[in-house]
């Protein structure tokens, strides 16, 4: 047999990492349109694993309770700055997918996971308390 065995039209034809990155946007979305204005120079960025040692504080924030899992992150949060040609760059929150996936039992707790992690980073970004960016985390 020939070709694919699902149609492009169905959930199952999208590849893990596609499916992560919806998952991603489903979790920003609503930060994105509460916090619009105060996040519109932010990007939001996917890689596979940590690349870059945690140890370097001048280019990472971390909020050690959400973004780290012991020794391996979560995410980072990149914040503007300068490329080595000299061009400007916008801050950045980058998740690391295969952590977070290995972290996350199920599909739920993926979603929860993520936003609890974005409302981290862009609690860090703002420099206020995640509360602030989602009060309903103030509870737990």
């Amino acid at each position: 047999m020939r070709g694919s065995l699902l149609p492009p039209t169905v959930p199952g034809w999208r590849s893990r990492s596609e499916k992560f990155d919806m998952a991603v946007l489903e979790a920003y979305e609503p930060i994105e349109r509460r916090w619009h204005q105060r996040v519109s120079n932010l990007d939001v960025a996917v890689d596979e694993i940590p690349r870059i040692s945690p140890k370097d504080p001048d280019s990472v924030q971390w909020p050690p309770e959400v973004v780290a899992d012991g020794p391996i992150a979560l995410a980072r949060l990149i914040p503007a700055g300068v490329d080595v040609r000299g061009n400007p760059t916008r801050a950045r929150i980058v998740l690391f997918r295969k952590p977070i996936e290995r972290r996350a039992k199920d599909t739920d707790e993926l979603a929860d996971l993520l936003h609890e992690v974005l409302v981290a980073q862009v609690a860090t970004y703002l420099g206020v308390e995640p509360s602030v960016i989602d009060p309903s985390l103030d509870d737990g």
